[in-house]
């Protein structure tokens, strides 16, 4: 670019406000340099300032937390609230209360049934079969095993259905047909296994009802 012949010539502006036209030149181009406004100076020499603040506060004091940590103090909570709740639950549940209390309870069974809908159709089937109709009197099996047969594989009490759902397959088993079920309860809250062992126990009244 071409200079104003009158601008003076200078390494760096000396005052507010002065414009001047820097010394060095190359291939033909030129630079003007002028005094940063205070507003701009305070901005940057504060952001230094921030920077070496927060750079010795975190690694050196621990104030602050990057977003993996926060993550994995809040699943650490969680994975708390959820064993207290669990032992909670298990202080008050027997085979008996189940039976007795829970699966005679219009509200918990409805409450289990609707869990049910939600989340073991895809593998017990909406009628608890284990299969799913195709038409014209077909049907397809489903992954699951059936929860209508009298057949508990894994235990026939209804604290045994609970640990079940709660834990799921036994890592000793082969599941059914190498399929085997998620433990339910890193999903759902402990009340949730009570509700939906109480639909069954309701579903099942001659294997339960001794």
């Amino acid at each position: 670019m071409s200079a104003d012949p009158e601008t003076p010539r200078a390494e760096y502006a000396s005052k507010k406000g002065e414009v001047v036209l820097r010394s060095h030149e190359y291939d033909g181009i030129q630079e003007y340099d002028q005094m940063l406004p205070n507003w701009w100076l305070f901005i940057f020499l504060g952001s230094l300032a921030f920077f070496v603040g927060y750079w010795v506060l975190y690694y050196n004091f621990g104030f602050f937390h990057d977003d993996q940590e926060v993550i994995t103090r809040k699943i650490a909570q969680i994975e708390e609230v959820k064993a207290k709740e669990l032992d909670e639950m298990l202080a008050k549940l027997t085979d008996d209360a189940l039976i007795n209390q829970w699966a005679t309870d219009d509200t918990v069974v409805a409450a289990g049934k609707e869990i049910f809908l939600s989340n073991c159709i895809a593998c017990h089937g909406q009628d608890l079969s284990a299969k799913i109709d195709i038409g014209n009197g077909q049907s397809v099996s489903l992954p699951g095993l059936p929860l209508t047969d009298g057949v508990w594989k894994y235990g026939s009490k209804p604290m045994d259905i609970f640990k079940l759902i709660n834990e799921g397959t036994p890592a000793n088993s082969t599941g059914h047909n190498g399929a085997k079920m998620e433990a339910w309860g890193q999903k759902m809250p402990p009340l949730q296994i009570a509700q939906l062992t109480a639909f069954l126990i309701r579903e099942n009244p001659k294997d339960f009802a001794k």
